[in-house]
């Protein structure tokens, strides 16, 4: 693969700062799985207040805390409600079907936001050989939505219909501290909407690894029996837990720098003739763009830009995704258009 100079692959592929990595080599350590390593306990504490929830559990990745979530709320053949472009369905290796044995309705949403009374229509009326309908699951921000922010008015709109059927609502955070900052609230403000909730530190929090995952305190008991028969379970998991702490205390604010860095991306992408960005506006660090009207298709369009040191990723396959993060600064993002611009004016000649 050719040098990549600028990487808007993802913000997974973050690294962890100086100040993090000291903070990891200083940490306290312990027993996680006794509750006795200082540093979990202090992670778990500071995101479940975060989050308003009663009590949290360290866990290795964002795909587990959806599995623990999806096994804690259903049995065999139950239904998980969702959008049609959600993470579970799409990348997640077939896990609720292997791990849970869910059915997953999917909903016809809206940049990857869907309606009360979408879900209202979802939900199938009660009958002894159809699936029981246990969970509805919504992601902040939605991913393959374009980075899009669920309003906390809509989350409160499903939340009822939720409650009116007798449903647990899960919210999916990968990005969630993405939709605090731009929306200018606090976590707690989406995730407290929710039965449970989980929040990734892997992507733009910086982190090497690790989620945590929210509900209350007998959610989150039962949630630890299947974080053990999912092999999530850790020892000394302190000196990745403080990378946690670090990035809660110093990554947070800073995620607006990314949000600016995708608008100047998109601004300078919908200047170059054949670019067309899918959704138009950029609401968090993500930035989604087709290229079918440069004469290049997706993969050939990737290639090329990697030639040139620039990585984007392959989205669905039919868009461009690039995913502004701490890696990458302004200038990087200048070089990233310039590299789009030389792209396609090749392709034109």
């Amino acid at each position: 693969m050719p040098a990549v100079q600028i990487d808007l692959y993802s913000d997974t592929i973050t690294k962890p700062t100086p100040g993090m990595r000291k903070a990891m080599a200083e940490a306290e350590v312990g027993n996680e799985q006794a509750h006795e390593d200082p540093s979990v306990n202090r992670l778990v504490e500071m995101v479940a207040d975060m989050m308003g929830h009663e009590a949290a559990v360290f866990v290795p990745s964002g795909t587990m805390c959806n599995a623990i979530a999806y096994r804690v709320y259903c049995r065999q053949g139950d239904e998980v409600l969702l959008d049609k472009t959600a993470h579970p369905i799409h990348a997640e290796a077939g896990g609720p079907a292997a791990l849970s044995g869910c059915m997953l309705n999917m909903i016809d949403g809206d940049d990857g936001i869907f309606t009360g009374e979408q879900l209202e229509a979802a939900i199938r009326p009660y009958k002894r050989n159809r699936p029981r309908a246990k969970l509805v699951s919504v992601e902040q921000t939605s991913n393959f939505g374009g980075g899009s922010v669920w309003p906390m008015e809509k989350l409160k709109e499903v939340r009822g219909v939720a409650k009116k059927h007798g449903l647990g609502m899960h919210m999916d955070g990968a990005r969630l501290m993405n939709a605090a900052v731009s929306a200018g609230v606090k976590p707690s403000a989406f995730a407290s909407i929710c039965d449970s909730a989980w929040v990734d530190l892997s992507k733009g929090l910086g982190c090497p690894v690790g989620a945590v995952l929210c509900g209350s305190a007998d959610f989150v008991e039962e949630a630890w029996r299947w974080k053990h028969q999912f092999g999530g379970a850790m020892r000394q998991a302190g000196i990745i837990a403080a990378a946690g702490v670090y990035a809660l205390e110093h990554h947070v604010d800073r995620l607006a720098d990314d949000h600016e860095n995708a608008r100047v991306l998109a601004r300078g992408l919908a200047q170059i003739p054949g670019i067309v960005l899918s959704p138009a506006e950029v609401a968090t660090n993500m930035v989604f763009f087709e290229v079918a009207e440069t004469g290049l298709t997706p993969q050939a369009f990737y290639e090329r830009l990697l030639a040139k040191g620039v990585r984007m990723g392959l989205g669905d396959g039919k868009r461009i995704r690039a995913v502004t993060h701490l890696d990458v600064d302004r200038a990087g993002i200048d070089r990233a258009i310039a590299a789009v611009r030389e792209v396609v004016n090749e392709a034109a000649a």
